[in-house]
């Protein structure tokens, strides 16, 4: 029956349950969906917005889970549905419908499991599906049916399609190229593996894993000693191994842009998840490129091209809801963001029409393992197989073939079908097990493969390829009872790995997954008879090939075409306009502020972030290097990079080539590799529109081919990357649109020490100066830049790199300047130019600007001079440092000039050949700000992007430390050398989702306590009651993915399960207990009542939607004032940096202030530094003891001073917030006396 709930906010709450509730069950539920009331009829009157009824949302998962966790029994489904005046309001057709009135019907679908079918006419089977095989795929199915003499089952058809999909074999790339009647001597595969035979450097892994590695260096490894109950963390040494991945999802995002960016940033980090026997993911990278998202009138170069009759979402909605997916996932799982781009293109001539209607979405990373665990095992007959993560859905059939093809080619309804749907907590929860087994001593994990296209087939598959295997269907869990067998076996439902497991390991292993609350399923074995099949419980097998069937003989591809020579018209202009010139190209989204997507995007948790995107004193997105610790010590890192050129590769595919890779590479210079190149790995993306047109597909070996000749020349390596070749979309009326042909190129590589990566922003020290040092070896061209886009050109000019010799020469004698801290400041010349350069350079700060000379420039036009993007950089330094740097260039044979030096006026003063021409940086910084704001507008409510807009250079980051402080450990004795018990005992407490529990218990450790993990399992089973621990905390992240309200499914299970409330009850009834609650723990004090239990029901505080109604990420500076906390008492008076990373963190506080103990407040009131409109600018409160502390904004991520998006103290080991941790430990010290 249905049972439906009317919520103060009139949404319409429907529970499917099994039987009538009693009361207390039906108050439990009213409790859990915010005061709700139940509605007494059956059915409903009115119009309601609301989920498709066939499609379980992740949302309704994580809410039945809350009530199981809250002892209720017998609830399959609970979904929220949004009343609406009349059928004519607008929804979200992709995941909504409208329904006239609610009813005992609204879950029913009236649908059985198909009955098994075997395939009598395969053609018609082809198309009717969408499977895209070709005629020689046919054809060698029919021979398989005559070898097997039987017709093959549409498990069986089906399950071949996605295998052995373009999209999931690369056939392009293994092909043969026959390009003007000539057979090409190398595959594009071949040409990509060359840069690993010739320089393999550090590789480990290469092309034959879902992701790469490098050999890393020896770090810290800081984990509790057994995973499988509450224990305690400790510091151990590992050798690491770095991982590099990029993938794209181009498809799902254009049909339906938040899952489909959502699922294609979760299964690229279960790439990095299942590299080897298992391996950490720990920072990821997102590009975005779309058609014009017309935010607005009046932007000229937008009308190129008319406005199409888009087939699913406009450019502009494709923008923001594919990233609004993209963060959401990464925010959930725990992945910070740390690097990005956009692009937004489109282009006419020649009777030829370019533009990004079919939409790239590229979802980078970078990870890390250990050694021991980099190679997969070798199965053996017996060994288990098992399933860990979430229930099969009829989600994501066919996407690999679907995929492979232009979008548009088959009707909606299949291509909807391809479409999947997100659940980060699932996947975070898999995470766990996952990475607990590799951080123990034994890993049992003999192999390891993502559930990504094709589902169970192709990752089961890939499991037992080498010894075959048996999959027992009733074993598997199943969400929908209408799948049928073809649908179970190949339903892309995300979140799952599987994993083959020594059989004696798997009780282990089940404890583990237990805790965690990772479903887990061991669903079959290895069989050693090289047959693959699935059997049902009747032994009927749906499926049932040998291994070589499936794999072994994909016909040979061949790609016939010829030369064809396109021209573009060059950009014509007049000196005289270079202020309209660069308020065109500031505005274009591939050059503007991309503060809309950082602003929503969690850029600090793991508290191993080094570098991401926002810089200064005004934290806005200038840097285009990003960087993550390897372990807490702050040295060994990672950097990563992105870099692509498509407008330049229009006109040239070999230019857009190198300056692909020449970009991603002048964008990592920053970081101190620890072997220069040679730390450095590629991964190589290709989007391209084969077949689509004469002559594309020898454009594409034309770009293979120079970036393989140019990463060999550079001595670097291309071990990774993903093609995605049916980049075109086919419209109703027979019409095509081509994206242009695309690498992107992603780089990373092993930093020697963080505190090292040189910032863009600029010092303002008038005792320097600012060099330009050119990468390219090339006259300056203005073919494919940002400025001929702004003028609706291309132009056939492009820029190259003429030496990669000296290209490899420049980037080594940077590294020299980086590695000796010779550099004050350092940004790439890419997108926009040398003018945007050094504009960038100037936004974070509030004062100074830089008088330029270019009279020392070859080049004597101004145009080219200021827009010519050459690959080079501009780095500042001292005077002082000047003879230095002079000579290490002159010793590397690197060109050098000196073009400008600080000075004190707002402005960019440029002076060429007698003319002077004045830029003034806070105008064009509104200018460049303003792209962001109109995205902005459209995703932040209640008028806040307009008050960002105004507000974000009035609010530079205001820091003030107390006079005692020093920045040493020593002041604190504190030894992060330890490694021996300390005694006095702290707990951190996390639920499923939560995913801030390491750096948490790093700070509490730093400080010396001895940290002991606790699962709020532990605490439901009895296996923790917190007796013996003095401090708890609890950490932050999204608990049951922040479903029915933050924190409410976490407090649920503290309030319904007896054991669980007991341990906390009696830990606040002991005078010897602190507690912490940081962001989602915060609000799961708030929402408990432990901060302030003396206040009368009625007036307690809650934690509310930030104002703007979306996730804000920010670094902010809080104000201490006076007050009598524990942990924040001795910082009053400080003014101190953090990380704000939440969605609730509204604290609503219907109090006077008097009346509670306010120990930070936001500096700003106004949004975006306050950002989430807090009563009283309110950051955090205490207990009236001051024992207990709930806090939004994460001191535990910023401790250390590398950990900060700004910090301007050069030498501090610490921040002043390891004080607050120090005073824990004292404290209880004090108590033990």
């Amino acid at each position: 029956m249905i049972l439906f709930f009317r919520t103060p906010q009139q949404s319409v709450i429907a529970v499917e349950c099994k039987d009538t509730l009693n009361k207390a069950d039906s108050d439990k539920l009213c409790w859990l969906f915010g005061e709700a009331t139940p509605e007494s009829e059956e059915n409903l009157q009115g119009c309601f917005v609301g989920p498709r009824r066939e499609m379980i949302t992740p949302w309704s998962t994580n809410a039945v889970e809350i009530t199981q966790n809250m002892g209720l029994e017998g609830i399959a489904r609970i979904e929220e549905y949004f009343p609406v005046a009349n059928e004519d309001a607008e929804f979200d057709p992709m995941l909504q419908r409208m329904y006239k009135g609610l009813n005992q019907n609204v879950f029913t679908t009236n649908r059985q499991p198909e009955a098994i079918i075997y395939i009598e006419d395969l053609e018609a089977y082809n198309e009717q599906e969408g499977l895209a095989l070709s005629k020689e795929e046919m054809d060698y199915l029919k021979k398989v049916e005559a070898d097997l003499g039987r017709k093959l089952t549409d498990s069986e058809v089906f399950g071949f399609a996605q295998i052995n999909s373009e999209h999931c074999r690369h056939k392009i790339f293994g092909g043969t190229f026959i390009i003007d009647g000539e057979e090409q001597e190398s595959s594009l595969f071949q040409m990509i593996k060359k840069t690993t035979q010739e320089n393999p450097n550090k590789i480990i892994s290469a092309y034959k894993d879902n992701v790469a590695f490098a050999e890393g260096p020896v770090i810290e490894q800081f984990a509790p000693a057994d995973h499988s109950k509450p224990d305690y963390f400790q510091v151990k040494d590992i050798k690491s191994v770095i991982s590099l991945k990029a993938e794209t999802h181009n498809f799902p995002t254009t049909v339906e842009p938040f899952n489909g960016a959502s699922t294609g940033t979760g299964g690229e980090i279960r790439d990095r998840m299942g590299g080897g026997k298992g391996s950490w993911p720990i920072a990821g990278t997102a590009v975005y490129m779309t058609s014009y998202p017309r935010s607005e009138e009046g932007r000229e170069w937008e009308d190129i091209l008319p406005v199409r009759k888009w087939l699913y979402q406009t450019p502009e909605q494709i923008l923001i809801k594919a990233s609004n997916g993209a963060s959401d996932f990464g925010n959930k799982f725990g992945q910070p963001l740390i690097c990005g781009s956009v692009l937004t293109f489109e282009h006419q001539e020649n009777n030829e029409q370019y533009a990004y209607d079919k939409v790239i979405m590229l979802a980078g990373g970078v990870g890390y393992g250990t050694q021991r665990d980099c190679l997969k095992g070798q199965p053996e007959a017996g060994n288990k197989v098992v399933v860990i993560g979430g229930d099969n859905y009829r989600i994501g059939l066919g996407g690999g073939s679907v995929s492979s093809v232009e979008t548009g080619r088959y009707s909606s309804g299949i291509e909807l079908n391809a479409v999947q749907r997100a659940n980060a907590e699932m996947q975070k929860r898999a995470y766990n097990v996952v990475r607990a087994l590799c951080e123990e001593e034994n890993n049992p994990i003999v192999s390891i493969h993502d559930h990504g296209s094709a589902g169970h087939v192709n990752c089961l598959s890939e499991l037992v390829e080498e010894c075959g295997g048996l999959i027992h269907m009733d074993k598997l869990p199943i969400g929908d009872q209408t799948l049928s067998a073809k649908e179970i076996i190949a339903n892309e439902s995300q979140e799952r790995m599987g994993l083959l497991i020594d059989e004696k390991a798997i009780e282990h292993v089940q404890k583990i997954a237990e805790r965690e609350r990772a479903p887990m399923y061991t669903v079959g074995e290895t069989t050693g008879d090289h047959r693959f099949a699935f059997e049902q419980a009747d032994g009927v097998r749906p499926f049932d090939l040998a291994v070589d069937q499936m794999f072994g003989s994909s016909p040979k591809t061949y790609m016939v075409d010829k030369t064809v020579e396109r021209k573009y018209d060059v950009a014509t202009y007049d000196i005289t306009k270079l202020d309209e010139y660069i308020t065109r190209v500031l505005q274009l989204e591939g050059v503007a502020c991309k503060d809309w997507l950082t602003n929503k995007v969690d850029r600090c948790v793991t508290g191993r972030v080094a570098r991401q995107q926002c810089q200064g004193e005004l934290q806005l997105p200038l840097s285009d290097c990003g960087a993550v610790a390897l372990d807490y010590r702050g040295e060994k890192g990672i950097a990563t990079s992105i870099g692509h050129a498509p407008q330049a590769a229009l006109a040239d595919p070999a230019a857009g080539s190198v300056l692909a890779v020449s970009e991603a590479l002048t964008n990592l210079v920053w970081a101190p590799l620890a072997e220069g190149l040679d730390s450095v790995s590629l991964s190589a993306n290709w989007m391209w529109p084969c077949r689509a047109q004469e002559g594309e597909d020898a454009r594409l070996y034309k770009a293979v081919k120079a970036l393989s000749d140019f990463c060999c020349a550079l001595e670097i390596n291309v071990p990774t990357g993903k093609d995605s070749l049916s980049m075109t979309q086919k419209y109703p009326d027979g019409s095509k649109i081509i994206s242009p042909g695309t690498v992107i190129v992603s780089a990373g590589g092993e930093v020697s020490d963080i505190k090292k990566i040189v910032s863009p922003v600029m010092v303002n020290n008038p005792k320097s100066r600012f060099y330009h040092i050119d990468f390219s070896f090339d006259t300056l061209q203005l073919g494919g830049s940002a400025f001929a886009q702004s003028l609706n050109k291309v132009g056939s000019d492009v820029p190259t790199v003429k030496n990669p010799e000296y290209f490899r020469d420049a980037f080594l004698a940077v590294q020299q300047l980086v590695n000796e801290g010779l550099i004050m400041a350092g940004h790439d010349i890419s997108a926009g130019g040398l003018l945007t350069t050094l504009l960038e350079m100037c936004f974070a700060n509030v004062d100074g600007g830089i008088d330029v000379c270019l009279d020392k420039m070859k080049n004597t036009d101004i145009v080219k001079a200021l827009f010519a993007e050459n690959p080079g950089v501009v780095i500042q330094v001292s005077d002082a440092d000047a003879p230095r740097v002079k000579k290490i260039l002159d010793d590397a044979g690197v060109g050098y000039i000196k073009i400008g030096t600080p000075c004190e006026e707002r402005h960019i003063m440029v002076s060429m050949n007698g003319y002077d021409y004045q830029f003034g940086i806070d105008h064009l910084r509104d200018v460049w700000y303003s792209t962001s704001y109109l995205m902005d507008r459209k995703q932040s409510f209640n008028g806040k992007a307009k008050e960002r807009f105004e507000n974000y250079k009035q609010q530079p980051l205001d820091l003030v430390w107390g006079k005692e402080f020093t920045g040493k450990l020593s002041q604190w004795g504190l030894n992060p050398d330890r490694r021996e018990a300390s005694g006095l005992k702290a707990a951190v407490i996390r639920e499923k989702g939560t995913n801030s529990e390491r750096e948490m218990a790093y700070s509490f450790w730093l400080a010396g306590f001895d940290v002991k993990d606790v699962t709020m399992t532990d605490l439901i089973s009895g296996r923790e009651t917190l007796e013996d621990v003095n401090v708890i905390a609890f950490c932050g992240g999204f608990s049951n993915s922040d479903v029915l309200g933050s924190a409410k499914g976490w407090a649920g299970a503290f309030l319904y399960n007896p054991k669980a409330k007991a341990a906390l009850d009696n830990f606040y009834a002991r005078k010897d207990t602190l507690s912490l609650g940081v962001c989602n723990g915060c609000q799961l004090m708030i929402e408990l009542g432990l901060i302030n239990p003396e206040h009368p029901a009625d007036k307690k505080a809650k934690m509310m939607h930030n104002d703007s109604h979306k996730f804000e990420s920010n670094f902010v500076s809080l104000t201490i004032p006076q007050n009598n906390s524990v942990m924040f008492g001795s910082l009053s008076g400080y003014k101190i940096g953090t990380w704000v990373a939440h969605g609730e963190g509204k604290f609503n506080l219907p109090l006077p202030e008097a009346e509670y103990n306010v120990v930070a407040k936001f500096t700003y009131d106004g949004y975006p530094a306050n950002p989430n409109g807090s009563s009283y600018s309110v950051a955090a409160i205490a207990s009236k003891d001051g024992r207990h502390l709930a806090i939004m904004p994460h001191p535990e991520r910023t401790i250390f001073p590398w950990q900060c998006g700004y910090y301007p103290r050069k030498n501090d080991q610490v921040t002043p917030w390891i004080e607050a941790f120090v005073n824990a430990r004292k404290w209880v010290e004090n108590q033990k006396k």
